[in-house]
C-alpha cells in the first residue's frame, strides 16, 4: 500500500496539486466509499470511519453542495 500512496504522492506533485486540496479529494472519496459500503447509512458509516454522525452529515453536505458563483468563475480563468 505504501508504494502506490507514493506514486500517487508523486505524481500529484509533479501535477502541482496543493495539499489542501489533496487532503480535501482523498477523505470525500474515503466518505464515499465507507458510505457505499454501509449503504449511505450515515450511522454506522460514521461508526466505522470513528467520527460523530453529526460530523460526517456535515462534511457529506459540504462535498454535496454546489460550488459558489466566485469559485466557479475563477476556475473558469484558471481553465
Amino acid at each position: 500500500m505504501r508504494d502506490q500512496m507514493e506514486k500517487l504522492i508523486n505524481e500529484m506533485l509533479d501535477g502541482r496539486i496543493l495539499l489542501d486540496e489533496a487532503i480535501t479529494e482523498f477523505e470525500k472519496l474515503y466518505i464515499q466509499r465507507a458510505l457505499e459500503r454501509h449503504s449511505d447509512h450515515i450511522s454506522k458509516t460514521a461508526n466505522a470511519l470513528g467520527i460523530h454522525r453529526n460530523t460526517l452529515s456535515k462534511r457529506v453536505a459540504v462535498y454535496r453542495a454546489k460550488p459558489k458563483k466566485k469559485k466557479l468563475a475563477m476556475a473558469k480563468r484558471i481553465s
